[in-house]
């Protein structure tokens, strides 16, 4: 795979960037992450004038992960070459009406193209990637209706974001701009690979029940009782009006599933002193209020481990949640954290939420590592 990334604000003088950079060649499917202060259709325009016959997908972001850093603006390219992998794409429009029943049935058409007849050769290993317009609401519904149908294919990925706007996030698909909609890629390839997530918090012993919440538009309006903002703020230290983006980051909130601890991140204080969330609540849940561990440590462990499984780790796609970017930025990490990713080749974009396998998830680094060696035919 090759990739590129330019900081060009001219849509034209940026894809021939983007062009020079990845070299010559027809793709067989290039993905591109965008930040928000581009005009995505001049943008794609852009994009296909200069790599015509190259199937084009992507989304808006808050912000990339590029061979050079992160970057909060510009637009970062992945392409993956004719041969060594079958690319096969397509999308779930209007998935806050139906999401659920266009997704399964979109799964269940670009799986059976990977199966074999008796007489062909045997599958490839294959994983699937879903870029989710990540204000839709819908991530939940749709990664579970969507990891059901693909059944043991492995599935990461991550919401399209607006910088820290919250105005409008956007996918593309083959030249087409959409909003409330999903992009389902799936992947087969000789490459060994693994899909991973990797978090970095511990629970504390403080706890926040959802007494009154908007489910629907995931806001709560009490915890405990008690105004959210207020009693959130309360129990972290702070006063409501120092609330904001670094302190969400800073102490997140976790539900336990299963045994383990997975974050439900706040996304904005409303003016009512009610609290936005990344991810689907309800009255009644439970949170604990949690505190991060070393990101580096833990990030750096898990591509270790990850490298030893795959004989070494060429490139990790990564879908990095933004709170993970603005929590190293309040700790003063964001170079070291830079110097890690450059350091494991990691590419992608920051969220507003990571999928994987059936899990919507917050304040997480999901993504698929690939190898340095090909094996088996191909």
């Amino acid at each position: 795979m090759r990739c590129a990334a330019s900081v060009s604000a001219d849509p034209v003088e940026l894809a021939a960037e983007l062009k020079a950079e990845l070299g010559p060649g027809v793709f067989q499917q290039i993905i591109a992450y965008f930040s928000a202060d581009y005009d995505p259709e001049a943008l794609v325009a852009a994009l296909g004038a200069a790599f015509p016959g190259s199937p084009l997908s992507g989304c808006s972001t808050s912000g990339a992960i590029t061979p050079g850093g992160m970057v909060d603006t510009g637009v970062l390219l992945i392409a993956f070459p004719d041969t060594g992998f079958s690319v096969y794409t397509g999308v779930v429009e209007k998935v806050s009406e139906f999401g659920v029943e266009r997704a399964t049935e979109l799964a269940r058409r670009l799986k059976g193209r990977l199966q074999r007849d008796d007489s062909g050769p045997p599958p490839r290993p294959a994983f699937a990637m879903i870029l989710v317009d990540g204000l839709s609401n819908t991530e939940e519904t749709l990664v579970a209706a969507v990891h059901w149908a693909i059944e043991h294919v492995p599935l990461i990925g991550g919401s399209a974001g607006d910088g820290l706007a919250f105005r409008g996030a956007v996918v593309v698909h083959e030249g087409r701009v959409l909003a409330d909609a999903a992009v389902l890629i799936l992947v087969e390839t000789d490459v060994p690979f693994r899909v991973f997530k990797t978090q970095n918090f511990e629970p504390t012993p403080i706890k926040l029940v959802v007494t009154a919440a908007d489910t629907e538009r995931r806001i709560v309006k009490e915890l405990n009782a008690e105004p959210a903002a207020r009693e959130y703020a309360a129990a972290i230290g702070l006063l409501p009006d120092d609330l904001g983006p670094f302190s969400f980051a800073s102490y997140p909130l976790v539900v336990k599933v299963g045994g383990n601890y997975y974050c439900r991140s706040i996304r904005n204080m409303n003016e009512d002193g009610s609290l936005s969330f990344f991810c689907a609540i309800d009255e009644g849940l439970v949170f604990t209020v949690a505190r991060p561990k070393d990101m580096l440590r833990a990030t750096q462990d898990a591509l270790d481990e990850i490298g030893r499984e795959i004989g070494g780790i060429d490139l990790v796609i990564g879908f990095d949640c933004v709170l993970r970017r603005l929590d190293a930025e309040n700790r003063q990490i964001r170079h070291q954290m830079e110097e890690l990713y450059r350091r494991y080749g990691i590419v992608g974009f920051h969220t507003y939420g990571e999928q994987f396998n059936a899990m919507h998830l917050n304040q997480t680094l999901t993504g698929i590592a690939f190898g340095k060696e090909v094996v088996g035919p191909g």
